[in-house]
């Protein structure tokens, strides 16, 4: 990385998020850009997710760009190789190589209000950008509890999005901790593998049937030959869960059916009537996310695996004990415990306009502008920001919307900059207040806030900040513009930057300052500038 370097926009990781956003600088004509990514290769969660099983839950031909489409899925709901060597082809699809900087992790973004824009420190030198597209993900930064005595376990501890692929679970007694979406795909997958397998619940999923399935070769050979016929798919796939979504967030009440529906799948493996009681949940389907399984139950009912009905409490040795005191002896802990979502990491390392962080600013809970801007902070925005996840659909078509805003967005700072005059925009708090009263109002009759669970939804004050209450057609029409009145427009004319960077360089400095801000040059602030800023 160039000492000083300046870029238009620096995207900050190369998930679906971050790649998306490079994709749309480009096809906006924005080529003065960086990807950077902390890792030494694109892909995100689906880089960081390995483990036995990882796939999506949501079918492949809806789960990928709308401008990249795949007409070669493999199978109706995709596993993690796949998706993964999608991302590096839509990487290589749109010349991105020349643009992502790997193992550059972010250590801290400050706002320079005299010069309007990020100071970027990285892992592998420092840049300075007028707009950064934060792109972290919600699923990027893996989340232990912390157990009294686990770091005295003699055994193998790992996360299950940092997966030990060089330790052999064959024969091994494994602990299981937490029945999410990654766990179900974990235990029917390891389970034929280890001698005993114990899984520690602290609250059962509802869990449908996968209706998974290979893609015949016919059909993959009409979406080649035929591309409108996989845009009718994924339209088809699409419509079906804007359908669905009334029942979430306006209608709980009519899951009843669906919950039946659960039911039967768990009968059809589960004919124990002791374990059948420990796996049914006692809150409304789709209050936590709805998991999909076809192997999950079976695999429960297997006679080398227990089911803890109780979180796991502490580690003593070589034995992992459950809340109502089941003890089990083993050999390796896998944590199946989910991610930093309501506490952002990244957050701790952008500072913002008053020299606060995005953190304190989000002390009370996380707020943005329409999922993407947040008060104090300008020329900053995020993908797959606050409220911006969904229940039952694919966060690529929200993605996608955010693109849309973005792009936007750099029109605005086009438009209102200009020759000689440098821009920003800040969302006004008084619209970001409204925006989320708004969204925290259609919240309240939701099935995430009523149905009587504890999800990772909600952060810790009780306040579901993470989930869209509404139809992607939504969220979709209140992305599509920047509605200015709801920013301030923050504008300085590049000679002013200059005459500063002079005074702090003295004479000399200043003189040759002037001249590059006559030459229309961004002009950088000295080192004692930065250091202040």
């Amino acid at each position: 990385m160039a000492e000083h370097e300046h870029v238009r926009v620096a995207v900050i990781g190369s998930g679906f998020g971050g790649l998306g956003a490079a994709v749309r600088l480009r096809r906006e004509g924005i080529t003065d850009f960086v990807v950077l990514e902390r890792a030494d290769s694109v892909g995100g969660t689906w880089r960081d997710n390995s483990y036995p099983g990882c796939a999506c839950d949501v079918p492949s031909h809806l789960y990928s760009f709308s401008f990249a489409p795949n007409p070669d899925w493999p199978r109706t709901f995709s596993g993690q190789r796949h998706i993964r060597a999608y991302l590096e082809h839509v990487t290589d699809l749109f010349g991105l190589r020349p643009h992502i900087r790997c193992d550059s992790e972010v250590k801290l973004m400050t706002w320079d209000a005299d010069n309007l824009r990020w100071e970027i420190e990285t892992t592998r030198g420092s840049l300075s950008a007028d707009v950064v597209v934060s792109a972290t993900g919600p699923l990027s930064d893996p989340k232990i509890p912390e157990i009294p005595g686990l770091e005295s376990f003699p055994g193998k501890v790992f996360h299950s999005a940092r997966w030990d692929h060089d330790y052999d679970l064959r024969g091994k007694r494994v602990a299981m901790v937490g029945t999410g979406a990654s766990a179900i795909q974990i235990v029917p997958a390891i389970q034929p593998q280890v001698s005993r397998l114990t899984l520690l619940q602290r609250t059962p999923p509802w869990v449908m049937p996968r209706v998974d399935r290979a893609v015949s070769a016919p059909e993959r050979w009409l979406h080649r030959s035929l591309p409108f016929t996989t845009q009718l798919r994924r339209g088809l796939l699409w419509g079906i869960r804007e359908l669905q979504v009334q029942a979430f967030t306006k209608h709980p009440d009519e899951l009843g059916l669906i919950e039946q529906l659960a039911k039967r799948n768990m009968a059809r493996a589960i004919k124990d009537p002791a374990l059948r009681a420990k796996l049914t949940p006692d809150y409304r389907i789709g209050c936590k996310r709805i998991l999909l399984s076809s192997e999950y139950y079976p695999a429960l009912a297997r006679p080398n695996v227990d089911v803890v009905a109780s979180g796991l409490s502490e580690i003593r040795g070589s034995v992992v004990v459950a809340a109502d005191g089941t003890e089990a002896e083993v050999d390796a802990i896998i944590f199946g415990t989910g991610f930093h979502v309501t506490d952002m990491p990244i957050a701790e390392r952008v500072v913002g306009v008053e020299g606060t962080t995005l953190a304190e600013s989000w002390k009370n809970g996380m707020q943005a502008l329409r999922g993407a801007s947040a008060a104090g902070f300008p020329n900053w925005m995020t993908i797959i920001g606050p409220n911006t996840g969904l229940g039952n659909s694919s966060m690529i078509l929200m993605i996608e919307s955010q693109l849309n805003y973005l792009a936007d967005y750099l029109r605005h700072l086009d438009v209102l900059g200009g020759s000689g005059v440098r821009t920003a925009l800040d969302a006004r708090p008084a619209a970001v207040e409204a925006w989320n009263h708004e969204v925290q109002e259609r919240m309240k009759r939701t099935v995430w806030n009523t149905g009587g669970c504890t999800s990772w939804y909600l952060d810790a004050s009780g306040r579901n900040t993470t989930i869209w209450p509404g139809t992607t057609t939504e969220f979709r029409r209140a992305t599509r513009r920047v509605d200015l009145a709801e920013y301030e427009v923050i504008r300085k004319r590049e000679e002013n930057r200059a005459g500063t960077a002079g005074k702090k360089a003295g004479a000399a400095g200043k003189a040759a300052a002037g001249k590059k801000a006559a030459a229309g040059e961004t002009v950088r602030a000295g080192k004692q500038s930065g250091a202040a800023a």
